[in-house]
């Protein structure tokens, strides 16, 4: 039997719609940055579709997807398109008319920030229609996986991830927003993906770049890679549920509203895969459990916009997912230097209630780390990407903060190097000695 023909990159870039503009030079060489990337990625032999957002930045090498990016694919499935933090999203609940200090204080003493999970006294149930998913699918069932589905139940991670406590424009009712994505069993799933991808990636079409590699979607290793990112979903969704419906029950008062949507995922129309790496879903075919409009945070500072639109030829259903970054965090830091952290905290967080979980300011995640709000927000309509019907004024946040100061590996590190300046003064003294 003679082995399947390999399959080309396409000669040329299926063409992708850009739904973006540079306000400042930096901004221009990021554009720049992220439309080469995405003329190589559109040779990806699969490849039908493709645009980018007003908040699209680079996520990675050349002709890798950027943020704020959607690319459609022909029955494939690409992990490294939706990437590790599958299923990264929001949350909003409606608390009504309750103080957002109080609502802050109470989210503050039951969420979780940083690495690992929760200690078991503190833990929530996992549901059985979920651990029954995940048995069954040879993605999921590892005991690895199984362990972080219960243990990372109610944690939001760190990076770029918040509890936002806010007031609406429109109604002046208290409202509860969480940003988080499927931690680490998302990140085992996106593993075992990405090693199917690159075995069908060697055997059919071995120009493709490695983070490009797919899954066709008509393959038993499909199907099931499929069923596992649904499953992956269900968990996200109660992650952000169960932080919810504590704090709710702990203020002791009645949830008005609430609703959510993903912006790092694989959408399915037919045998079209639309892959979201940090894009908004607005088409009610890529969402069975429509509660409510769209959420779209910006940052800590600003307020969060609450919008509605339909599929456009340009946004082929998407919106943006924030408002993106311009600079790496490395070079944001860098940016920075000759101003201490406690003053640019104190200059850009003026008139919030921002606080940082492990109490480490991450300058990296204050609002100078963002493109303009308002200028991502004018893009938003100026290419009718969707209609905002409402903004959640910010009271105050919760993020991880610079927990890695206080990481154990760093602490290892410390001590080795402290214990490796000790044994050296050591021989130095002998050395002295002995000359006497």
């Amino acid at each position: 039997m003679k082995p399947a023909p390999e399959i080309p990159l396409l000669a040329q870039p299926v063409p992708f719609h850009e739904n973006i503009r540079a306000e400042t030079v930096v901004e221009q060489q990021n554009i720049d940055y992220v439309k080469q990337s995405m003329d190589l990625l559109m040779r990806t032999p699969t490849v039908v579709a493709g645009a980018i957002m007003p908040d699209a930045c680079p996520a990675g090498p050349l002709g890798t997807i950027p943020v704020g990016g959607v690319v459609a694919t022909h029955r494939a499935i690409h992990p490294g398109m939706h990437s590790a933090d599958i299923c990264c999203s929001v949350m909003l609940t409606n608390l009504g008319k309750v103080d957002p200090k109080i609502v802050l204080d109470v989210a503050q003493g039951i969420t979780h920030f940083g690495p690992g999970g929760r200690p078991a006294e503190s833990q929530f149930a996992l549901p059985a229609e979920i651990l029954a998913e995940m048995q069954a699918n040879p993605f999921l069932n590892s005991e690895r996986s199984l362990k972080m589905a219960r243990e990372h139940l109610g944690t939001q991670g760190d990076g770029n991830h918040f509890l936002y406590v806010g007031v609406s424009a429109a109604t002046g009712d208290t409202m509860l927003v969480t940003h988080h994505g499927s931690r680490g069993v998302g990140a085992v799933l996106y593993g075992n993906g990405m090693k199917i991808a690159e075995f069908f990636r060697r055997e059919i079409s071995p120009e493709t770049h490695p983070a490009n590699a797919w899954i066709p979607s008509d393959t038993l290793e499909g199907e099931n890679y499929w069923r596992a990112l649904q499953t992956v979903r269900k968990w996200t969704k109660r992650n952000h549920e169960v932080l919810h419906e504590a704090i709710a029950a702990q203020l002791g008062t009645a949830v008005l509203q609430r609703y959510w949507n993903e912006h790092n995922f694989v959408f399915r129309d037919g045998d079209v895969f639309y892959h979201a790496k940090g894009a908004t879903p607005l088409d009610p075919k890529f969402m069975p459990d429509i509660t409510g409009p769209r959420i779209i945070p910006l940052n800590m500072a600003q307020p969060i916009l609450i919008v509605e639109g339909a599929t456009t030829a340009n946004n082929l259903g998407f919106a943006p997912h924030g408002a993106g970054r311009n600079l790496s965090r490395t070079r944001h830091k860098f940016s920075k230097i000759g101003q201490t952290n406690e003053q640019i905290f104190a200059e850009e967080t003026q008139g919030i209630d921002a606080r940082f979980f492990f109490n480490r300011i991450d300058i990296s995640e204050l609002p100078s780390a963002y493109k303009n709000a308002e200028d991502v927000k004018q893009q938003i309509t100026g290419f009718n990407l969707a209609t905002v019907i409402d903004e959640i004024q910010p009271y105050g946040c919760i993020m991880a903060g610079d927990w890695e100061q206080d990481a154990p590996w760093r602490k290892k590190k410390l001590a080795k190097a402290a214990a490796a300046l000790e044994a050296q003064a050591a021989a130095d003294s002998q050395v002295d000695m002995s000359a006497l």
